[in-house]
């Protein structure tokens, strides 16, 4: 039998299904998919079908497989059983939204209008109650923004024979959230590029959201070449960004970004910009026991050991090289592949022994024949005596 007669022989047998009432919930097992239409298995019930829209997210991709158990409420049993699974828009009676209440489905509702404590919401002509904490996952929106507006909502509450109802949308919108957050972390691999806005900064970094409520930790160390001691004056919360994905672990759970990446690193040329002996203007950024550091360009820092400052102590060092203000060094030695650059801050004393050796260079005389010949004879002389 071909795949069509099968869908075929499918469809006929949802039409013999015996007929239940409608706003009924019901469970199966989906056993096969078509173009438009899945086949669910109701056990004994026999067959019923679910509108293929029914099953996919809001990007149109399938969200079940065959062999998945759902829960669905009869809409219709005109030609056969037709279920729904989002939105029970049909209910019209106590016993269809106490079904809806035991399946966990979604019902429609209009926020009618704001009452103390939250919103009033009308669900198939009855009065229900949706507290200002459950109508939306974000906090400290204009309560005015949702009245007329028409939601999906789960029951949460059902009691006085439905005349005492309670319902949610955050639990809602947080299961779609958690679903497209899962395939937002099955979509993330190390090395990628992404977009993302901060959402939150601690003096360690900063979490940015990449989607879906799915957020990476951004530490200090990985936003810039250069030393960021203040993350506040480096991002700002809802600042977009750009940022490579460094690790992603725990199935997704811990992901690690970089921003620096995404720019060239400068100790790649730094042997070819910096040379032994020459002096460059730098920054100075932070002291230690053993010297200050200096920032020769934004990734580059070159550390001035005590010995070659002015200075006897670190409080003294603060004196002669205070922090942020900019100096004058000689580089003493470099090492690219290590990351380090020893600089002196001794500048004016290496200037002066530049310029008294040039100038001995000038006043050294040439040799000659006659010069040479004078120095022999004076080696030849007596030593004068004392």
């Amino acid at each position: 039998m071909s795949e069509d007669e099968d869908f075929a022989a499918m469809f006929e047998a949802s039409l013999k299904t015996p007929r239940l009432a409608k706003g009924q919930a019901i469970e199966g097992t989906i056993v096969a998919i078509g173009p438009e239409v899945a086949f669910i298995n109701v056990g004994g019930k026999g067959e019923a079908i679910i509108p293929l829209d029914e099953l996919k997210d809001d990007d149109g991709r399938l969200e079940a497989a065959v062999g998945d158990r759902i829960q669905a409420m009869v809409v219709s049993t005109e030609g056969g059983l037709t279920l729904s699974r989002k939105v029970v828009r049909g209910a019209a009676s106590a016993r269809q939204l106490e079904d809806a209440f035991h399946a966990r489905l979604p019902v429609e509702g209009k926020v009618i209008q704001a009452v103390k404590g939250g919103y009033e919401v009308r669900v198939a002509g009855q009065r229900a109650f949706c507290p200002v904490s459950q109508i939306d996952i974000l906090r400290d929106t204009d309560p005015a923004a949702h009245i007329g507006r028409t939601y999906a909502f789960r029951i949460i509450e059902f009691k006085e024979g439905g005349k005492n109802l309670v319902v949610s949308r955050r639990v809602l919108l947080e299961e779609e959230q958690r679903a497209r957050a899962a395939e937002v972390r099955r979509s993330i691999e190390a090395g990628a590029v992404m977009t993302g806005r901060v959402v939150s900064i601690r003096d360690f970094g900063a979490f940015i959201e990449l989607g879906a409520g799915v957020q990476g930790l951004l530490h200090v160390s990985e936003m810039g070449w250069s030393r960021v001691s203040n993350v506040s004056e480096f991002l700002t919360v809802g600042q977009e960004i750009a940022v490579k994905v460094l690790r992603v672990e725990d199935d997704g759970q811990k992901i690690a970004l970089g921003l620096k990446q995404l720019s060239a690193d400068p100790w790649l040329a730094a042997s070819e910009h910096y040379r032994v002996g020459q002096i460059y203007r730098g920054r100075v950024t932070r002291h230690a026991e053993f010297g200050a550091f200096v920032e020769l360009e934004p990734g580059i820092e070159g550390l001035v050991p005590m010995s070659e400052t002015t200075a006897a102590s670190k409080k003294d060092l603060a004196k002669a090289l205070p922090i942020g203000v900019e100096v004058q060094v000689i580089v003493l030695e470099i090492d690219a592949a290590a990351r380090r650059i020893r600089l002196s801050a001794k500048v004016s004393e290496a200037q002066e022994a530049a310029e008294v050796r040039e100038y001995t260079e000038r006043q050294q005389p040439p040799e000659s024949g006659f010069g040479s010949l004078a120095d022999k004879l004076r080696g030849a002389l007596p030593p004068k005596k004392k």
